[in-house]
C-alpha cells in the first residue's frame, strides 16, 4: 500500500480526463457552436489557445479538486460519496470557466450557451467520474480480498474487545484492518485475547506505540467499567493522525446520541478529526496568505515608524521572539513589535496586568490598538498561524491550565492566530484563573468553526482597533 502512488494515480487520470475533456470541448464549438453562428463549417485551429487550455485546464480543475478534499481519503473512499462530490465540483468548476472563458463567445441564440455548459460539464463529469469509480472499485476489491490492509490497534482487552476482533476478522470479506496488537486500560494481561493479538501495554504509553507500530487506524472497545477513562484516550488520540472508530454502545456514552457510519459494513463509528469542511479549510488557508501578503505589503510604513517608536523609547530589539505551542503541540516563535523592557521576565515566566510597569508607553498604546501583533503575520504566512484561531500560549502555562482545563488540549486540534473570540470577547488574560475563563470562547469557536465565523472575528477585531478598547 502506498499512498503517494494511490494520490498519484488520481491527479493523473484526472489531470488527462480535464484535458480529452478539453479538447472534445473545443472541437464541438468549433464543428458546431461557431459553425452554426457563422452559417458555415468552420475548421478546428489548434492554436496557442487551444494549447493553453489543454494544459491549463487540466491544473485548474487539479486544485479545485484539492480544495474540495478529494485527495485526502484515498483508500476508504465511499462510491455514493465520490459521485456527489465530483457531481458539485464540477458543477461549480463549469461555472467558473463559462464565466472566464464561455460568455464572451459570439452565439446566434442564448441557447446555445446553454448547449455549450451542458456539453461541458456532460464531458467534464463523465470522462473524470467513470476513471474514479474504476479506481476506487478495483481498491475496495482489494481491501475485501485482504490485499490492501491498515495497521490497526485496538484499545480494549475483555469480552467487547474479543467480540469486535472476531467479528472483523471472520467471514471471507475482510475490512482493511491489519491488527499490530491490542493495549489495555490498566496493564492487566488478559489471557483470552493475549491468544489471539500481542499484548503492547497500556494507554499510558499509547502515543509511543502508535508512533513504533506505524499505526493508522485505532478502534475503541473498552468495557463499561473503564469508560472513564475514554476522555483520556482521546486526547492522547487527538494529537496523532490516525483514524478513531468506537463500538456504537461507546459512542453513546461519548454524545449522547449514536449516529452509525461505517465501511462495508463495519459495526462501528468513526470519530472525525474535521472540524471545518475540506473546501473550507483550503480557502481559510488561501484567505490567510492573500490578507498576510496584503497587509505586510500595504502596512509597510506603519512597520518603519512603529520600528522606530520602539527603538527610540527603550533599549533593545524592535522585535520580540518567544517559544509558543501551536497546531498538534508543534512548537514556533511568535514574532511582535517589543512592547516591554527587555528585563520584562528575568524572574520567570509572567503574565502582564493592566497597570504592568514593565509595559513602554508605545508597548502600552499598541496593545491598545493591537500594533503589536503585526509581524504575525509573517507567522500566518509560512503556515505556522492562521489570522483567526486561539491565541498560543507557552509550555509553562499550558501546563498550569491543563492541571484545572484539560479541555485545553482541544485548542492544540487546530492553528493558533492572531485575533481569537476569546480575544475579541475577553482579551488579556492575566492570571491562570482568567486563561481558563477565556478559554470557554476559544472552546466554543473550535465547536463552531466556519469561515462565517471567521469572518464575524475579524470584523469584531476591527472595530476592538478603531475603539481602542482592547484589554
Amino acid at each position: 500500500m502506498n499512498k503517494k502512488n494511490q494520490k498519484l494515480k488520481y491527479i493523473l487520470f484526472d489531470y488527462i480526463s480535464a484535458s480529452l475533456a478539453w479538447f472534445l470541448f473545443y472541437l464541438f464549438r468549433k464543428y458546431y457552436i461557431e459553425s452554426l453562428n457563422y452559417g458555415y463549417p468552420v475548421n478546428a485551429e489548434f492554436n496557442i489557445n487551444f494549447f493553453a487550455g489543454l494544459f491549463g485546464l487540466p491544473i485548474f480543475w487539479i486544485i479545485l479538486y484539492s480544495m474540495s478534499g478529494y485527495y485526502r481519503i484515498l483508500f476508504r473512499k465511499s462510491r455514493l460519496i465520490e459521485l456527489g462530490q465530483t457531481f458539485i465540483t464540477i458543477i461549480i468548476g463549469v461555472v467558473i470557466i463559462f464565466f472566464i472563458l464561455i460568455l464572451d463567445d459570439i452565439v446566434f441564440s442564448y441557447k446555445n450557451y446553454y448547449l455549450s455548459v451542458s456539453v461541458l460539464f456532460g464531458l467534464q463529469f463523465f470522462l473524470t467520474y467513470i476513471p474514479r469509480l474504476i479506481i476506487t472499485s478495483i481498491t475496495q476489491n482489494k481491501i475485501r480480498s485482504g490485499k490492501i490492509g491498515f495497521n490497526t490497534l485496538l484499545i480494549g482487552s475483555n469480552g467487547k474487545a474479543l467480540n469486535l476482533y472476531k467479528q472483523l476478522t471472520s467471514g471471507q470479506d475482510k475490512y482493511g484492518y491489519k491488527f499490530v496488537g491490542f493495549i489495555n486500560i490498566y496493564n492487566k494481561k488478559d489471557p483470552t485475547l493475549n491468544q489471539y493479538l500481542t499484548h503492547l501495554g497500556s494507554y499510558n504509553n499509547l502515543i509511543d506505540t502508535i508512533k513504533k507500530h506505524q499505526i493508522e487506524e485505532v478502534i475503541i472497545a473498552i468495557e463499561s467499567s473503564e469508560h472513564q477513562e475514554i476522555e483520556k484516550i482521546l486526547y492522547k488520540l487527538q494529537k496523532m493522525n490516525v483514524i478513531i472508530k468506537v463500538i456504537p454502545a461507546l459512542f453513546d456514552v461519548l454524545t449522547g446520541k449514536a449516529r452509525m457510519s461505517g465501511f462495508l459494513g463495519t459495526p462501528l463509528v468513526i470519530i472525525s478529526h474535521t472540524l471545518m469542511p475540506a473546501w473550507q479549510v483550503s480557502l481559510k488557508r488561501i484567505f490567510d496568505i492573500f490578507i498576510s501578503i496584503t497587509t505586510i505589503i500595504v502596512l509597510s510604513p506603519v512597520f518603519l515608524i512603529v520600528a522606530i517608536a520602539v527603538k527610540s523609547e527603550s533599549e533593545g530589539p524592535v522585535f520580540f521572539k518567544q517559544k509558543r505551542i501551536g497546531l498538534h503541540e508543534k512548537s514556533f516563535y511568535i514574532i511582535k513589535f517589543r512592547s516591554m523592557y527587555i528585563d520584562a521576565e528575568k524572574n520567570g515566566p509572567q503574565l502582564s496586568s493592566e497597570n504592568d510597569n514593565r509595559i513602554t508607553k508605545v508597548g502600552r498604546f499598541m496593545r491598545k490598538t493591537r500594533l503589536d501583533e503585526i509581524p504575525q503575520f509573517y507567522n500566518v504566512l509560512i503556515g505556522e498561524m492562521s489570522l483567526v484561531g486561539p491565541r498560543p500560549e507557552r509550555q509553562y502555562y499550558i501546563d498550569k491550565i491543563i492541571e484545572k482545563a484539560p479541555h485545553y488540549n482541544n485548542l492544540l486540534k487546530v492553528k493558533p492566530g492572531i485575533t481569537s473570540w476569546g480575544q475579541v470577547k475577553f482579551g488579556y488574560a492575566e492570571n491562570i484563573e482568567q486563561m481558563i475563563e477565556r478559554l470557554n470562547y476559544d472552546i466554543f469557536y473550535i465547536e463552531n468553526m466556519s469561515l462565517y465565523l471567521d469572518f464575524k472575528i475579524m470584523i469584531h477585531t476591527i472595530l476592538v482597533i478603531l475603539r481602542r478598547d482592547g484589554k
